[in-house]
């Protein structure tokens, strides 16, 4: 039995907050029957009109691949609940074992290009069309995407805004600082303007 999702649309104009703080975020790919997830630690927002996103894909990855031949990824925003999972799948290669299988990964479907993506446990996906960068892509491994469909979970990312609570800890985002040491991010504060 699934469980009630709580995720919502996100507009595209607000989809790049999803990764503007720097999380540690998982790249999903799906081709001619095979999937793939991997963690990156490096991505960022390049700009908002359409939501273009940028990250960086090692050339040795089974995802890379597949991106390279459905011209599509998904990226996905782990919880504090996934952070052992999010390790895993960044510690191996998905070239001889189906990574979703091994580690029982439930991952739905995108609505827009078909890309894997995950809710339970995880705050955010969004679906990229791959845009081709061949000199970024050779020397700085960097992939970039247009974001064509995003939803968060509202229990913390609602409006367009983030909320890190007491209530939802097991949904702030994870930050790697290496070796599978994670901060977990949290202490939200508002600045006042005088």
């Amino acid at each position: 039995m699934s469980h009630p999702s709580h995720f919502r649309p996100v507009a595209l104009e607000h989809a790049s907050r999803l990764v503007n703080h720097g999380p540690t975020v998982l790249i999903t790919a799906a081709h001619g029957g095979q999937r793939n997830i991997m963690a990156a630690a490096w991505s960022m927002p390049v700009e908002f009109t359409p939501p273009r996103i940028a990250v960086v894909i090692d050339k040795s990855t089974h995802t890379r691949e597949l991106i390279m031949q459905s011209g599509s990824f998904g990226i996905i925003v782990p919880g504090a609940a996934q952070m052992d999972l999010t390790y895993a799948v960044g510690s191996e290669s998905g070239r001889d074992t189906d990574k979703f299988t091994r580690h029982h990964i439930n991952a739905g479907t995108g609505p827009v290009l078909g890309m894997p993506v995950l809710e339970q446990g995880c705050a955010a996906w969004l679906e990229c069309r791959w845009i081709k960068e061949s000199h970024t892509e050779q020397a700085y491994d960097t992939f970039f995407g247009e974001v064509v469909s995003a939803a968060a979970d509202a229990r913390i990312f609602e409006n367009g805004h983030w909320s890190f609570t007491d209530a939802n800890a097991d949904l702030h985002t994870l930050h790697h600082l290496g070796a599978g040491k994670f901060v977990v991010a949290g202490n939200q504060r508002q600045a006042k303007l005088d």
